[in-house]
């Protein structure tokens, strides 16, 4: 996960297997919004599961540019890009129907709120590096990726994956779990993205005096 850059001097691959596995990540988008909209009692279930492999496979292909020594500089600029678009097509899915189970079953702000706090995150951390790149190396450096950036992924893929396995009710035991497990979890990734965010703003604070 961001580990595409090439390690390997004048290296011209650019679709090596992790760049691959990301292009995947982004190809399964537009099957994930058919799925979510398809008329089928199964449904949810191909949701969840296309949105947890995409996921799983943003942890195989860092796994395998570090393993392999595969990376390109194409690969290190699409897997943030792959992260983002699927987490935020599922975030605004789920914005279109109240939670379906779970203690905060009916609510209809919730998603919405987590929705505009996250992307919101996200375009307002685009700006903030495209501009700290043209203040120089310092602050570039300020606003690297940390494991701050690699927690709030993580835990926004652990919510998402549960709010879309119970987004049309629970009935087993699992999904019960998965419907008490969601928003909490969201929350959670809601804080973890405010507040990498506020790192960074502190980081850069300095340069903006």
């Amino acid at each position: 996960m961001l580990l595409h850059a090439s390690n390997q001097p004048g290296s011209s691959t650019l679709l090596t297997i992790p760049t691959m596995l990301t292009l995947a990540r982004v190809a399964a988008i537009p099957a994930l919004i058919a799925a979510w909209f398809w008329q089928d009692p199964a449904s949810s279930a191909w949701v969840t599961g296309l949105f947890l492999v995409a996921s799983l496979t943003d942890w195989l292909d860092g796994y395998l540019a570090r393993k392999m020594n595969a990376s390109s500089a194409f690969g290190a600029f699409l897997d943030p890009v792959a992260d983002k678009l699927m987490v935020a097509t599922v975030l605004v899915l789920l914005s279109t129907q109240p939670l379906a189970a779970g203690p905060l079953a009916g609510n209809a702000w919730v998603m919405p709120v987590a929705t505009l706090i996250i992307i919101g995150r996200e375009i307002t951390m685009s700006a903030l590096r495209e501009w700290a790149a043209s203040m120089g190396p310092a602050a570039k450096a300020a606003v690297a990726v940390n494991a701050w950036g690699k927690w709030k992924t993580a835990s926004q893929m652990a919510a998402l994956t549960c709010l879309l396995f119970t987004r049309d009710g629970a009935s087993s035991q699992l999904a019960v779990a998965a419907a008490a497990a969601g928003p909490p979890l969201l929350g959670i990734a809601a804080y973890l993205t405010a507040h990498s965010l506020a790192i960074y703003l502190a980081g850069l604070w300095k340069f903006m005096k």
